[in-house]
C-alpha cells in the first residue's frame, strides 16, 4: 500500500468516527437521562428560550448520528462493509448530522427583524 492522500484521508475520516460517535451519544444521554437541555438548539453558544421543545429533536438527531457511527466503526473493524460503502456512509451521516442540528437551531430561534439582541457594537 501506498501512503498518499487518500489513504490519509481514509484513515482521517476513520478515526474521527470514534470522537463524534462518543459526543453524539453522550449528547443524547445528557438530553434523555439526565435532562440536561444545555446543548439542544444552540444558536451562536445561546439557548432557545423554550429548550425543553427541542430537546427530543436534538436527541433524537444524536442519537441516530451516533448509532450509524458507532455501526459504521463495528462494520469496518468486522470486514462486513467494503471501502466505499463505509466512507459514503460515514460522510452522510457526518453533513447529514450537521445540517440537522443546523436547522434545529434555527428553528428554535426565529428570525426577528430589527436590532439584534446580546450584541454591542
Amino acid at each position: 500500500m501506498i501512503f498518499d492522500v487518500s489513504v490519509a484521508m481514509t484513515w482521517i475520516l476513520f478515526l474521527a468516527l470514534f470522537p463524534m460517535a462518543f459526543f453524539w451519544l453522550r449528547c443524547a444521554w445528557r438530553i434523555v437521562v439526565h435532562k440536561d437541555l444545555s446543548e439542544v438548539a444552540l444558536k451562536r453558544g445561546i439557548p432557545p428560550a423554550n429548550p425543553a421543545r427541542y430537546a427530543p429533536f436534538e436527541a433524537a438527531i444524536n442519537l441516530i448520528a451516533g448509532g450509524i457511527a458507532l455501526a459504521t466503526i463495528f462494520g469496518v473493524l468486522s470486514g462486513a462493509l467494503e471501502y466505499d460503502t463505509w466512507t459514503a456512509i460515514g460522510g452522510s451521516t457526518i453533513w447529514c448530522k450537521f445540517f440537522a442540528s443546523f436547522a434545529l437551531s434555527r428553528q428554535a430561534h426565529p428570525f426577528t427583524f430589527g436590532q439584534r439582541k446580546g450584541l454591542t457594537g
